[in-house]
Formats: C-alpha cells, sequence, structure tokens
C-alpha cells in the first residue's frame, strides 16, 4: 500500500525535496561564500583596525545624496569597464555598500573576482549605516 502511494505520487515527493533544498540554499551557500555581510558597527572597527576599504556602489545621482566618509564610489553598473582601478587595492578588506544592501551582494561577487580576498558588504546599506548615527557626507 505505501509503495503504491510513493509509485503515484512520485512527483510530489520530488517537488517536496526540490522545495526543501531550495529553502536551504541561502543558508548553505553562505557558509561556502567568501563574502561576509556586516553591520555598521563591525564596519566602523574594520576601517579603524585595518584600514578597510569603503565602496560605494550606487548609481552616480544616489551618491550625490551622501556617502560615507572617504568611501571610493563606482557604480555597480561601471564595473566592467573601471573595476580596473580597483587592482591597487585588493590587500585591503573591502566592505561594499549601496542604499539598502541589495547591489552590494552583486558587486562582492565581482570583487572576488578582481583579486579581492577580504570582502564584505554592509547590513542594510548608507541606510543602516545613517540610522546608527554614523557620519554621511554630502555628495558633491
Amino acid at each position: 500500500m505505501d509503495l503504491q502511494f510513493l509509485e503515484n505520487n512520485w512527483w510530489l515527493i520530488l517537488a517536496m525535496i526540490v522545495s526543501g533544498g531550495m529553502l536551504l540554499w541561502p543558508m548553505i551557500g553562505y557558509r561556502w561564500s567568501t563574502v561576509r555581510e556586516i553591520g555598521a558597527m563591525e564596519a566602523t572597527q574594520l576601517i579603524n583596525r585595518r584600514n578597510a576599504l569603503m565602496l560605494d556602489v550606487r548609481e552616480p545621482k544616489e551618491y550625490q545624496g551622501g556617502q560615507v566618509p572617504n568611501a571610493v564610489h563606482l557604480p555597480q553598473s561601471q564595473f566592467a569597464s573601471r573595476g580596473h582601478e580597483l587592482k591597487k587595492m585588493t590587500g585591503r578588506p573591502v566592505i561594499a555598500y549601496c542604499d539598502r544592501g541589495q547591489r552590494s551582494r552583486t558587486a562582492a561577487s565581482a570583487l572576488t573576482k578582481l583579486g579581492f580576498a577580504e570582502v564584505y558588504t554592509l547590513r542594510g546599506g548608507l541606510r543602516a549605516w545613517s540610522d546608527a548615527g554614523l557620519p554621511v557626507e554630502k555628495g558633491t
């Protein structure tokens, strides 16, 4: 009886296994990823202790609204054409950030391909930085 049920509903069992795998993948993938997500306070410690590079990957219009002091601006859309500009800084830890933390993950993957060994993303992006009471410079 049970074997008959499995034979008749194999596609349901397969769907259950696949969906379960999809739910677990973000946790598993995070452990294998060389990119880590850090909060604003952890970022300030990394900047102060290890001279981490803050990399703003927002587009120019967003950047003009304000940025983390001393951040390097390289829009994500220009990584392919301008990524080589960062090569001289590959020995430093880098913290990529955008407005809320979504685009910086994509940029972080590109940074590892450029040779950065220690790559972080700022959890919550510039908004979280500002909400933590940390300084924001007005754009030029």
